[in-house]
């Protein structure tokens, strides 16, 4: 009896864009409005970096969702303890045989909000009164992408230190979006403890307490030292000189000529005998 048929299958939701923080739990809403079906079929549908899954077909619990969820009434689903991989965009769908439209369904986007974890913070020990110092403070896991704040000695310092008579006499930049901290030149009075803090709607995490010395650079002992290298140099160099002139650096090849080629003593010739081949006195030695 088909041209019988009155009404169409409508749906819709208490919260089409619910958002919650990890490991809580949530509700996604879908109420059937109008429909003269008395059973019918439900089916929930997952769509996540472009792959659609079931999340409710055949009357049970599918996926990842299966022992942490179930249906609600009729046609919503509770989830519970809800991890950061179950944000995406939830599809419910009802097919009602008997209604003159048999198929409806309604899109939820679930957002689910992570706390950060503890920031990496990175502070120089030492840096020289007016040189350019960076300080930096990551923080990878939040969600929504935590923003970012630095303290020195438990004092909120602002993005702009121009802005705040407080910190005249310092002169940094903070980018709280990227947690970097930019001095372009300290002063002694930058000197501290400093921590930052990443926040998010879920919470916030804080980093160690690290201390930033700013020193005076000593001129006067560098000039010096400077000048102590160079009078060590010119008395090495007075001493070569001098050692030189007083002969301590002769050839050795000219002394080994000097050994080899000794001078003849009076009154002795030395002749050369073919039969022998070596020089011999002329004269016989008397015993």
């Amino acid at each position: 009896f088909r041209g019988c048929l009155i009404g169409a299958v409508n749906l819709k939701s208490s919260n089409r864009n619910p958002v919650v923080q990890e490991f809580e739990s949530v509700e996604l809403s879908c109420i059937i409005t109008d429909s003269q079906t008395n059973d019918p079929r439900i089916e929930w549908k997952k769509i996540q970096d472009d792959q659609t899954t079931y999340v409710f077909f055949d009357n049970k619990i599918q996926g990842d969702l299966a022992g942490r969820a179930e249906l609600l009434g009729k046609t919503s689903l509770k989830i519970w303890n809800v991890t950061r991989t179950d944000s995406a965009l939830y599809r419910c769908e009802v097919v009602a045989r008997n209604d003159r439209k048999e198929i409806d369904e309604i899109a939820i986007e679930l957002i689910v909000q992570v706390k950060p974890v503890t920031p990496i913070c990175r502070v120089p020990k030492a840096v020289p009164v007016g040189k350019a110092a960076t300080l930096q403070c990551q923080e990878s896991e939040g969600y929504p992408r935590p923003y970012y704040n630095w303290y020195r000695n438990d004092v909120p310092l602002p993005t702009d230190s121009r802005a705040n008579p407080r910190f005249r006499n310092s002169s940094f930049l903070l980018n709280s979006e990227t947690g970097t901290l930019v001095f372009s030149a300290v002063h002694k009075e930058d000197s501290g403890q400093y921590y930052c803090i990443a926040s998010n709607d879920a919470g916030s995490a804080k980093c160690e307490e690290q201390e930033m010395e700013v020193y005076d650079l000593n001129i006067a002992g560098i000039i010096g030292g400077v000048l102590v290298v160079l009078a060590v140099l010119a008395l090495i160099t007075l001493g070569i000189c001098c050692a030189y002139r007083r002969g301590y650096f002769i050839n050795n090849k000219q002394d080994r000529e000097s050994y080899k080629s000794p001078g003849k003593p009076d009154g002795v010739n030395y002749i050369r005998t073919d039969e022998e081949g070596d020089f011999r006195h002329k004269s016989s030695f008397v015993i």
